[in-house]
């Protein structure tokens, strides 16, 4: 089970946007250049301005682990991804409901997991979609 997260000043935006439901990125005004975990100053260009856009949510895995917790041995290991988002940005986060390794490559989506009175983005695999 993912842990409640700690709310800093720099990633209310990105919080605020979990809570509706919805991933938002950080982006520069400045340069457009995405930014993950949001950061008060751009790494391109230095700006510090910046605002939070949605994205699709949609993405790929580049790397995974199973996380156990050392004294929870019988619990379930959390599956803990590198997400790329299509929007070139990667995010760290859990993987739900994907069966066995390996993860690496699989399409997923965003979704959004309550838990102790917190909205987590979260990863599961993607839907197919027609048309």
């Amino acid at each position: 089970m993912p842990t409640r997260p700690v709310r800093t000043p720099d990633e209310a935006g990105f919080w605020e946007g979990a809570d509706q439901h919805q991933l938002v990125i950080q982006r520069c005004d400045s340069c457009g250049l995405r930014r993950h975990p949001p950061v008060p100053m751009c790494a391109g260009c230095g700006s510090v301005t910046a605002r939070y856009e949605a994205v699709s949510g949609r993405g790929r895995v580049m790397s995974s682990i199973l996380s156990r917790h050392p004294n929870a041995s019988d619990e379930t290991p959390s599956v803990i991804v590198l997400v790329e988002l299509d929007e070139g940005v990667r995010l760290v986060s859990n993987l739900m409901d994907a069966g066995s390794p390996p993860f690496e490559d699989m399409a997923v989506e965003a979704d959004f997991l309550h838990t102790e009175g917190a909205v987590l983005p979260v990863f599961r695999p993607a839907v197919a979609r027609t048309g």
